[in-house]
């Protein structure tokens, strides 16, 4: 059994780094294609603690807390710096609200599937929902923070991180199986999809960074995050608690979270490798909090998982609906569905699936997802705290 802090998390964050490393290794092997290294991470942490290897003591816990307490505001910080306010802009007002009717419709799934099944969950299931819906509106980075935020107890966080990559797997395979059919989709709602081509591919271009990750920038990544951390975190600690939801660590959350949206629109935006430092800070707090997760409760996943593609089917049928409505293009009901749901990994491929010229569009819909994942999360949790 580990009793000592540092060696409880150099072997988290030991095991992250070889989890990655047999990822990339092995990236055409179709395993990783549905199970990602993330996964894997906490499903190995948890597995530790569940086989008794982390000892519960001051010292783990100290690093427990002060680690993650660190690293989530500057993770934050640091992949909003690639958020272009300005360039969101560029979508217009019909693929804002394509965005918006994504997101809508999987609030109203989370809503709708947790009062018909609230009795078979466990208790503080609404915890873990709001830190789901973060993700499902936003991305991982969002989820990881609401668990914070909202105190998701580790066990019932493990439900979640299964409903978020089974039911988002399933969901990612159909986006892409319905790409062939966008002509007839497209015709089925009347939509004009001469709008889309227009003004991305200089988009496109200038999309990509010029020039590789130096030291020099991983450097000054880790000295802005860490900074507005701490900065955020002082703020946090010495603002009032607004109901259940608004507390020391959610003003934290948005503080740091305004900060690096700001700082994204000046050339602090332009060092490289914010991404790639942002994904080790997340892949080392996705291993601690699965560290404190216990599987025993293991029994409880199906209801979970249902519940998750319900929540889809929900998501589905609203999206079809004002789809016809609003005469959307299938392109743009499924990038804003992705940008929710799979955030910066899918959305730009699915993108790509219809034109490299549009990969912007899917870039830019997950950076919108990942600001304001959070704060609809929030939203979500609280409105299940009522039932």
């Amino acid at each position: 059994m580990i009793t000592d802090g540092f060696m409880y998390l150099s072997v988290l964050v030991a095991f992250a780094a070889l989890m990655v490393a047999f990822e990339k290794k092995f990236s055409s092997n179709r395993f990783f294609k549905f199970i990602p290294g993330i996964v894997l991470i906490y499903i190995g942490s948890a597995i530790m603690q569940t086989c008794g290897l982390f000892a519960h003591n001051d010292s783990t816990a100290s690093v427990y807390t002060n680690v993650k307490g660190a690293l989530l505001p500057a993770m934050l910080a640091i992949m909003l710096l690639k958020c272009d306010i300005r360039s969101i802009f560029k979508l217009g007002p019909r693929m804002l609200g394509g965005f918006l009717v994504a997101v809508f419709s999987i609030m109203v799934g989370f809503v709708v599937v947790y009062i018909a099944f609230q009795h078979f969950y466990i208790k503080d299931t609404w915890k873990a929902f709001g830190a789901l819906a973060g993700s499902w509106t936003g991305g991982s980075a969002n989820m990881v923070a609401l668990q914070g935020i909202l105190k998701v107890p580790e066990n019932i966080f493990g439900y979640a991180l299964m409903m978020d990559t089974i039911n988002y797997a399933v969901w990612v395979m159909f986006m892409f199986w319905l790409v062939p059919f966008a002509g007839k989709f497209n015709r089925w709602t009347k939509a004009d999809t001469g709008f889309i081509q227009q003004g991305f591919e200089e988009a496109a271009a200038s999309s990509e960074e010029k020039s590789g990750i130096q030291f020099q920038h991983i450097l000054y990544l880790l000295g802005i995050g860490l900074l507005i951390s701490s900065l955020s975190t002082f703020a946090g600690q010495h603002l009032p608690e607004v109901g259940a939801v608004i507390n020391g660590t959610s003003w934290t959350i948005m503080i740091a979270s305004v900060i690096g949206l700001i700082l994204g629109q000046t050339p602090v935006a332009k060092i490289a490798g914010a991404l790639d430092v942002s994904n080790v800070m997340l892949y080392i707090i996705v291993a601690l909090i699965a560290s404190q997760s216990d599987f025993s409760n293991i029994a409880q996943a199906p209801i979970y998982l249902i519940s998750g593609f319900l929540i889809m089917l929900i998501h589905l049928i609203i999206m079809l609906l004002l789809g016809k409505l609003f005469k959307y293009d299938l392109f743009t009901l499924g990038v804003a569905s992705l940008a929710n749901i799979g955030g910066m990994a899918s959305a730009p491929m699915l993108a790509a699936a219809y034109s490299r010229a549009l990969i912007p569009i899917g870039v830019i819909m997950a950076l919108i997802g990942s600001f304001l994942g959070t704060y609809f999360g929030m939203i979500v949790a609280k409105i299940l705290s009522i039932f």
